[in-house]
């Protein structure tokens, strides 16, 4: 049999006709029926390419020049999009990116869960789908003997130096790094040099309640001590009022991972608060804490709906973080159950459950698949389960336990349609059945979606 060979040949310049998009967002050409994956195309668009890698099977291509431009193209208005990589698809029309973002939820309910009538309801969108985000973590850099900062440049540990803003931060975050930057340089607070390893400062990072205007500042170093620290606690504290937390996070480790071990309150609270809906939360420099309140509440109250939660109902929330989805439940229900691997984050749930005079949900630290079988052993049995797993999705023995403790409903909150789709199939194989699924963008101008899918028990 004649080996196959790509019709096209690296760096060779084609012209490609552009028919649909993956689910990174690339545009996909075909030249023979080889397809060739193009970032920042769009379907319908006509452009010039240059092949820049061939595989067997596909190639990918670099956009020269669009001839035809499809009427969903817009200007992105992030003067750094094209270096940056954070956000992926600020090219797109939001109308578009929320229809894209659909498709990849039904093609991967058709192709990995084999549910092909389920329905997949169109994303849940936001108003206004900019500066959005509450936290940001952002490294420190120098350059001409300036201290910069800036995301780093795609695929690269290159900060952009040019970078003013970001356009899906909260102003109040951006305002907070650029003041930080600016005092730490009058200062001669030295950046971190992470080609020689010293320096001080490595990262800063900022998390502003949106409903409450809180803002914490942690200031992530290489060394146990920040020189010129007092000054510069001082001056921030008292130029900006609504400074309520300063932390230092020590980092001396040859790392890609942003935080070390070790923080410490050096000014203020550990905690700033904000609220979602009726629930307050305490938030603390480590707490995972969804980056898109706004959207996050109807994220919870389509799970709540979903769960259909009476006053006689116990519920599990396995993956319970710092209880944020527990609580919303725990409004409704008799009682609620919540476990989750991360002891500080249990901590933290508590202290939100008391925050809110909540007393019929408890937390527990353990792993799911675990802890969740030992409470059938001791006879609990739920009405409803939630799951909020990681991008990984759910371990199979937690899939089982779900299984095997034949709850009426399951309500499965998830970032990844992927990993959803996979665990669908098997709660499917085990008596269940997926009634809907509901797309909501959490992270408009990105690839990324989040979902709750919502399953019943056969005989029910």
């Amino acid at each position: 049999m004649a080996k196959r060979t790509a019709p096209v040949k690296k760096n060779e310049t084609i012209t490609l006709q552009f028919e649909d998009l993956t689910h990174e967002g690339n545009g996909v050409g075909k030249i023979d029926g080889y397809p060739i994956f193009v970032p920042y195309a769009l379907p319908g668009e006509k452009a010039e390419v240059k092949v820049v890698k061939v595989n067997k099977n596909f190639g990918f291509g670099k956009l020269l020049e669009i001839k035809q431009a499809s009427p969903e193209r817009v200007e992105p208005p992030c003067d750094v999009f094209y270096k940056c990589g954070g956000c992926q698809i600020q090219h797109m029309s939001y109308n578009m990116q929320l229809e894209m973002k659909q498709n990849q939820v039904k093609n991967v309910m058709k192709k990995i869960a084999h549910l092909d009538d389920v329905p997949v309801h169109s994303v849940i969108g936001m108003e206004d789908p900019w500066r959005y985000r509450n936290k940001v973590a952002i490294p420190v850099g120098e350059k001409d003997g300036e201290l910069i900062t800036g995301f780093y440049r795609m695929r690269s540990h290159d900060i952009i130096s040019d970078m003013d803003t970001c356009v899906v931060q909260d102003e109040v975050n951006d305002r907070m790094v650029e003041a930080v930057r600016r005092i730490a340089d009058k200062l001669a607070i030295p950046a971190y040099d992470e080609k020689n390893d010293c320096g001080v400062l490595r990262h800063i990072m900022v998390r502003t309640g949106r409903e409450t205007y809180e803002t914490m500042i942690v200031l992530i170093t290489r060394t146990k001590k920040i020189p010129h620290k007092e000054e510069l606690v001082k001056e921030l504290t008292e130029t900006y009022p609504h400074i309520k937390s300063i932390i230092h996070n020590i980092n001396n480790r040859k790392t890609n991972v942003i935080m070390g071990k070790e923080t410490n309150v050096i000014w203020g609270e550990k905690y700033i608060y904000d609220t979602i809906g009726d629930v307050r939360f305490a938030i603390s420099s480590n707490s995972f804490y969804q980056i898109n309140p706004p959207q996050t509440k109807k994220l919870y109250e389509k799970a709540l709906e979903y769960a259909n939660v009476s006053s006689d109902d116990i519920v599990i929330d396995a993956y319970c973080g710092i209880g944020t989805i527990s609580l919303f439940l725990a409004q409704k229900a008799k009682k609620v159950y919540g476990v989750e691997i991360v002891p500080e984050a249990v901590s933290d749930a508590k202290l939100n459950a008391k925050l809110n005079g909540m007393t019929n949900a408890e937390f527990f630290v353990g792993e799911a698949e675990k802890v969740m079988p030992w409470w059938k052993s001791q006879g609990l049995n739920p009405d409803v389960i939630v799951v909020d797993p990681p991008r990984k999705g759910c371990d199979e023995a937690l899939l089982e336990a779900m299984i095997d403790m034949q709850p009426y409903r399951i309500v499965y909150v998830s970032c990844n349609p992927s990993t959803l789709a996979r665990d669908l199939r098997i709660l499917e194989d085990g008596g269940y059945r997926t009634k809907e699924v509901q797309p909501v963008d959490m992270f408009p101008q990105s690839m990324h979606v989040e979902l709750v899918a919502l399953m019943s028990r056969v005989d029910e």
